[in-house]
C-alpha cells in the first residue's frame, strides 16, 4: 500500500461527487432514507421593484417533509423596514409551511442585527456562538414550533 499523502488543495469536482456518494452510501448503509430540500420564496416586490424575501429549505427524507424548515433568509430594503413588512414575509411562509405539514422552523441570525425581531414573532433562542462577528457580536440561532393560526 502506498503512503497517503495529505494535500493543500480545493477538491475537483468529481471528488466531490466522489465524497457526496460516500456520504450518501454510508446513510443508506444506516438504514436512513436520503434527505434532500426543497426552497420556498416569497419575493415582496412594489411595482415589479423588489423590496424584500423570505426563502429557505425545507427537508424531506423519501418524498415526506421531515417536519423541520431551515429559515435561510428574510431581508427588506432600509426604506421598507418597521413597517412590518419582514412579519408579513414571515406570516406568509409560515402559513405555507404549515400546510405541506413542517412544524418546525429554525435559523441563525447575527446577535447584533435581530435575535428580538424574531423572539417577537414566537421564535426561541437554543444557541450562540460567542464572538462570531468581528464586532464581538454572537451568532445566534433560534426556532420555533408552527402551528396553524
Amino acid at each position: 500500500m502506498s503512503e497517503i499523502e495529505i494535500v493543500n488543495r480545493e477538491m475537483e469536482p468529481d471528488e466531490l461527487d466522489q465524497m457526496y456518494q460516500g456520504f450518501d452510501q454510508h446513510t443508506g448503509e444506516q438504514g436512513v432514507e436520503l434527505q434532500s430540500s426543497d426552497r420556498f420564496s416569497y419575493t415582496a416586490v412594489i411595482k415589479n421593484r423588489f423590496v424584500g424575501c423570505v426563502s429557505g429549505l425545507a427537508y424531506k427524507n423519501g418524498d415526506k417533509y421531515s417536519g423541520w424548515f431551515y429559515l435561510t433568509d428574510l431581508f427588506v430594503e432600509k426604506a421598507y423596514r418597521r413597517q412590518g413588512l419582514g412579519v408579513k414575509l414571515l406570516n406568509t411562509l409560515e402559513q405555507k409551511l404549515m400546510l405541506i405539514g413542517i412544524t418546525d422552523c429554525w435559523t441563525w441570525t447575527a446577535g447584533y442585527e435581530a435575535p428580538s425581531f424574531y423572539q417577537k414573532q414566537g421564535y426561541e433562542i437554543f444557541a450562540e456562538l460567542e464572538c462570531w462577528y468581528s464586532d464581538g457580536s454572537n451568532r445566534v440561532a433560534l426556532r420555533k414550533k408552527i402551528r396553524l393560526q
